[in-house]
């Protein structure tokens, strides 16, 4: 009822804004379909609860919802890794005017200003307010970090949504750990519509390139690998790519940090994806022993 009352709103002329739960709108995917993406209705999806939810177990996890707008035409969708990035997805989100959008980010606590400038090396006195962010040119992602150029090996690590962090910190692990592997990390802000520039500049300059997602598989990484085949960028094997996903099964009630330590989308998960790729198994297995998240495991349905 909410989708379809906000696709009313929209013909008047209002700017709705639809917020809700990621798991709970997929009881409104018909809806989302017929009352808006097909008739290209300008409602705007905020999507609380993507990814892994903690306690509340996995009727509460967003796990799906990338791959079920993901296969829908004539909609934007992005994913922020910062609550800076959420203040201006939302900001971009209103600037639509012609076409469908959602924002889909994470439950949890911002980083703060602090927490902000360590993380991602911004320079911050203060987190902005909403009034003093801009909004984002639509399908433009960044990079983060740029591999030091003295560095044989080149990688990348394109994160969409909150796993950036832990992508920043797998890169420093890499970084500290090896003394022939440089590190790329790259935000890719929209997966649709994907900044296929960056995707191709990320495939071209290295020799790995790994998608880091909070949702199933179908979703952000498979879209990334659609494009790579039909572009060509697969083809001469001098790029080997790994998406990470949340595994193929539901995930029981735990701390969101046991989950994702469970479901293997932490740092040291995505240094070893990467070390695997690279036909390094062995110091694979170091970084995934040395390091230790989480306590115990969630249980399994």
């Amino acid at each position: 009822h909410a989708v379809t009352f906000a696709a009313g709103m929209a013909v008047e002329g209002l700017k709705p804004f639809c917020a809700v739960y990621s798991t709970f709108l997929q009881r409104g995917y018909d809806q989302v379909v017929h009352d808006v993406v097909l008739q290209k209705l300008p409602v705007r999806f905020m999507i609380d609860r993507a990814g892994l939810v903690g306690n509340d177990g996995p009727t509460h996890h967003g796990c799906f919802d990338l791959a079920y707008l993901g296969t829908l035409p004539n909609i934007v969708i992005m994913a922020p890794a910062d609550e800076i990035e959420l203040m201006r997805m939302i900001k971009t989100s209103y600037s639509l005017d012609n076409i469908p959008s959602a924002v889909r980010y994470p439950r949890g606590n911002g980083y703060g200003a602090e927490g902000l400038n360590k993380l991602f090396g911004y320079s911050l006195t203060s987190v902005p307010t909403p009034a003093e962010v801009t909004a984002l040119p639509v399908g433009v992602g960044r990079i983060i970090r740029q591999a030091p150029a003295d560095r044989p090996f080149k990688v990348a690590v394109l994160s969409l949504g909150g796993r950036l962090v832990e992508a920043m910190r797998a890169a420093r692990t890499l970084q500290s750990e090896t003394d022939d592997i440089g590190v790329t990390v790259a935000d890719a802000r929209f997966m649709k519509p994907l900044d296929i520039d960056l995707i191709r500049s990320l495939a071209k300059e290295h020799s790995v390139l790994v998608t880091v997602e909070e949702g199933s598989v179908g979703g952000f990484g498979d879209h990334v690998l659609h494009f790579m085949a039909l572009d060509g960028l697969l083809d001469d094997g001098k790029c080997r790519v790994r998406p990470m996903v949340i595994p193929d099964q539901f995930i029981e009630a735990g701390g969101q940090i046991q989950q994702y330590d469970f479901a293997g989308l932490q740092a040291k998960h995505i240094a070893a994806t990467v070390l695997r790729t690279l036909d390094r198994q062995k110091e694979a297995m170091i970084v995934l022993e040395s390091q230790t998240v989480g306590a115990g495991r969630p249980t399994v349905a």
